[in-house]
């Protein structure tokens, strides 16, 4: 069962993971060309982005080294777009293929045991209020969460928005994070990196803040089971 203290022990698992990749790695230049390639493209960038990180959930591939690159590579405001958009629109996507195309592969998968249960009663009688906790409490990992609404009765159009509006806290977070490790490559003025680390440690705080109301107002709502990403 994952507990809150597992959860902020793996976004400071994460923070850590960043900083050790930038010391002994060439993340820098990595992120670098990858800035420069995307910047070139001008909007045909971003767009790009956008579509590669809507395949990459249909493939429920992980997108947080895409969300971590986006605040690299676009900075704070535009990556928070590039990113919202595209795991927006990747959720729909993989709801869709779920839903129409693949759903006795998901429901043989995914769909057993006390987990979905609980997800299907849960939504059926809450609808996108509990799309909304869910996304906002790292309950279940994004792709599995994808998939399995697609599964349940719930309207489309409320599972996007649900899903647009619950992710977005956990989307700042990781933009914030490339976007402090571009400021820190970019500007290596003093000032300006303690500015940048205040502003992700403020980010953190109201992140996992948003999390423990989330999965308190989960509890109280309905009891459902937690899972291991």
């Amino acid at each position: 069962m994952k507990t809150p203290h597992k959860t902020y022990l793996k976004i400071a698992v994460l923070l850590l993971a960043v900083l050790l990749l930038f010391v002994f790695l060439p993340v820098r230049e990595w992120l670098s060309s990858f800035n420069e390639f995307v910047a070139g493209l001008g909007v045909w960038g971003m767009l790009l982005f956008i579509v590669v990180y809507m395949v990459a959930a249909v493939f429920m591939i992980p997108g947080s080294v895409l969300t971590l690159g986006a605040g690299f590579a676009f900075g704070l405001v535009n990556g928070m777009i590039a990113v919202s958009l595209g795991s927006t629109l990747g959720a729909g996507a993989a709801f869709l293929v779920s839903r129409y195309l693949a759903r006795d592969r998901v429901r043989a998968k995914f769909a057993t045991g006390e987990r979905f249960q609980s997800v299907d009663e849960a939504v059926a009688e809450q609808g996108w209020k509990i799309v909304g906790l869910l996304r906002l409490s790292p309950v279940f990992p994004y792709n599995v969460l994808n998939v399995l609404l697609g599964l349940t009765g719930i309207k489309f159009w409320h599972y996007l928005i649900a899903s647009w509006l619950g992710m977005l806290p956990g989307t700042l977070l990781y933009v914030y994070i490339g976007y402090a490790a571009r400021t820190a490559a970019d500007e290596p003025d003093t000032l300006r990196t303690i500015y940048t680390v205040v502003g992700l440690i403020i980010t953190l705080g109201v992140t996992l803040y948003v999390t423990r109301l989330a999965r308190n107002a989960m509890k109280k709502t309905t009891p459902l089971p937690c899972v291991h990403s």
